[in-house]
């Protein structure tokens, strides 16, 4: 999948990797594509500036842990991030619905008042 094709999306999409709990960074890189049968296989140059970003904003929390001896930094949703979560997923419905009404021919479109 073409990185230009998640422009806008990128940040729902680790939000949403998160939610289930504390990652560090090549986790949810793995998760990401393990979650998308492979589709999405980002390199660490687009996910770390995006945690960066998401950190700065407020919706991601990180700390540094050793794990087998190699220090890691892990990610995890803080309370906005959940509720920016939240207005994300509500925006992709919409969002989703109005191209479908365009691009899936057997949807028809909602009765007018």
């Amino acid at each position: 999948m073409k990185g230009q094709t998640l422009h806008g999306h990128l940040d729902a999409l680790l939000l949403a990797v998160l939610e289930d709990g504390a990652l560090h960074g090549y986790a949810i890189i793995e998760a990401l594509r393990v979650r998308s049968g492979g589709s999405l296989d980002l390199p660490t140059g687009t996910t770390y500036p995006a945690l960066r970003r998401l950190e700065r904003a407020g919706y991601v929390a990180s700390s540094w842990h050793t794990v087998n001896g190699r220090e890691r930094r892990t990610y995890e949703l803080t309370d906005a991030g959940r509720r920016a979560l939240a207005g994300e997923r509500a925006g992709w419905r919409e969002f989703s619905s109005t191209v479908g009404r365009f691009l899936n021919p057997d949807v028809p479109p909602p009765a007018t008042a």
